[in-house]
């Protein structure tokens, strides 16, 4: 396991949480109310549980799931989030999604921060096979593109634009990523299974009291936008150190837009 995704799962957890929507939560759990018991559910690329740990709460129980992950050390770290809810785990590569039996019985399927990295072609295989298992869906914190800081620099919408063009060119096993057009191609897949689908935005609104979160983001933007520009590190690295100093001075807003997608086939 990379220990330095793991401290990210965990350091964005709180700022996950809190930029859900409740709305399509709530439409989620009230759809499930009727469902036999127990309910069974899968999480994809679930990490350290994080998705699980906000759910079980707020869904029908008792629950059965199902935690999919390529780490077998991210998947360890998975807690029983409450009572009435077991957790079993697999690992198991996702690009291929040649495995329809972990869709089998699903009520729900359900992934967070994950589209955005895979592929049109990967997501459109996804919607087949969720269609096929007559699954409810939930996919959640799907990056949409968008961002904006305070207090503002010349280069934020260049530094955003690089690492936009860095996301999509990206393939992580899945394909070359969907990226800020992830949420738009997701709808469109899902739709055009069948699906009913709703879009809440869930974005991160990070005050100046989220210095580590803020840091390793901007850090990570920054590191971005150089590889797909070389020829403007300089500039990147001018703006990288104005945007440090904000946050050292308690002054740095940080908003990044993401979207959730609830889905349901039709009564």
């Amino acid at each position: 396991m990379d220990d330095s995704l793991s401290s990210w799962l965990s350091l964005r957890e709180a700022a996950d949480a809190g930029a859900r929507s409740v709305t399509l939560t709530d439409a989620i759990a009230r759809s499930l109310a009727d469902r036999p018991e127990p309910l069974r559910l899968l999480d994809l690329a679930t990490g350290t549980g994080s998705n699980i740990r906000y759910l079980a709460p707020r869904l029908p129980r008792p629950q059965e799931w199902l935690a999919i992950d390529r780490d077998p050390a991210l998947l360890a770290e998975i807690k029983m989030p409450t009572a009435g809810c077991r957790v079993d785990t697999r690992r198991l590569e996702l690009g291929p999604l040649d495995d329809p039996g972990i869709f089998t019985g699903r009520h729900l399927v359900t992934a967070s921060a994950l589209l955005d990295l895979v592929s049109e072609n990967w997501i459109r295989r996804l919607a087949a096979q969720c269609r096929a298992s007559e699954s409810t869906l939930l996919f959640v914190l799907t990056y949409n593109g968008r961002s904006r800081c305070l207090p503002e620099e010349p280069e934020d919408a260049v530094v955003r634009d690089l690492m936009n063009r860095h996301q999509r060119r990206n393939d992580k096993g899945f394909g070359q990523a969907a990226g800020p057009d992830a949420v738009d191609c997701v709808v469109r897949c899902l739709t055009a299974a069948g699906y009913q689908v709703r879009r809440e935005p869930s974005d991160w609104v990070l005050t100046p009291d989220t210095p580590d979160l803020q840091r390793q983001l901007i850090k990570g933007w920054a590191q971005a936008a150089a590889e797909v520009a070389p020829e403007l590190s300089s500039t990147i690295h001018d703006w990288l150190v104005r945007r440090l100093a904000h946050l050292a001075a308690y002054r740095s807003h940080v908003v990044v837009g993401h979207d959730d997608v609830a889905a349901w086939l039709p009564a």
